[in-house]
């Protein structure tokens, strides 16, 4: 068997600092990185295996560490996450997902301007069997799934955008696959068609970041019921955009 595919063990070295936006009993949140992996397999890295480390060594534990993920982002996002530390609190917080209570608002810069400020996009769409993509469908389609999202233009230069979302649905690249087929794709994302770059040019096609960020978290907490909110500070790539600075704080 042959592992040509298989990125580096993250067992050979040490991991890199984590951003911590919140950290108060069983609920962590963190500020994941662009091209990192929610979730993987045994030895590659992601931010759960980062995470893990980081409770094992701050316990002092020796065996396995519990970590529960109420929800993902897609590698090449950066932004807003929480986790849980047991499985109750992973269980209210999944719920809160499902139930769509949770507060997420991305930021997203793309390739042109919509033709309103803003608006409410709605279409139907599947994950394309055998493959890492979505495509639109027709309603009628045996597996389409409704996705709206809300957006709203907050700033705009050149023959680039600005945007803010609120996914009223939460699909597989969603957001990603309706900027595009309305000829706004996220700068960055290649797989849907962007022809701009987003930051140094990365030869592993898989850790290639796009300018797609979860900004804005916001959830009751599991134990307490007490209100979080969550800014996700953006990475200095996107110093490189023109970003109003009072958009910035």
């Amino acid at each position: 068997m042959t592992h040509e595919n298989r990125e580096p063990s993250a067992e050979t070295h040490s991991s890199p600092p984590i951003d911590f936006l919140y950290d108060q009993g069983p609920v962590l949140v963190v500020n994941k990185p662009s091209g990192l992996l929610t979730q993987a397999p045994p030895g590659i890295d992601s931010m759960e295996l980062r995470l893990k480390r980081y409770l094992k060594q701050k316990d002092g534990k020796t065996g396995k560490v519990y970590l529960g993920v109420p929800h993902r982002l897609d590698r090449p996002v950066s932004g807003a996450m929480v986790f849980a530390r047991n499985v109750r609190a992973t269980r209210r917080l999944s719920e809160q997902f499902e139930f769509r209570s949770v507060t997420k608002k991305y930021w997203a810069i793309v390739e042109g301007i919509p033709d309103s400020n803003a608006g409410e996009w709605v279409d139907y769409m599947r994950k394309i069997p055998g493959e890492a993509k979505s495509e639109i469908v027709q309603e009628r389609d045996l597996k389409a799934q409704l996705a709206i999202l809300r957006y709203k233009i907050i700033a705009k230069w050149g023959s680039n955008s600005l945007l803010e979302i609120e996914l009223e649905t939460g699909r597989t690249h969603q957001i990603r696959l309706q900027c595009s087929c309305r000829g706004l794709p996220i700068v960055g994302d290649l797989q849907y068609h962007s022809k701009l770059s987003f930051g140094a040019a990365e030869p592993d096609e898989r850790k290639r970041r796009i300018a797609l960020h979860a900004r804005f978290l916001k959830f009751e907490h599991p134990v307490s019921k007490e209100m979080v909110s969550r800014i996700a500070p953006l990475s200095e790539t996107w110093d490189d955009f023109s970003i109003p600075a009072d958009l910035l704080g």
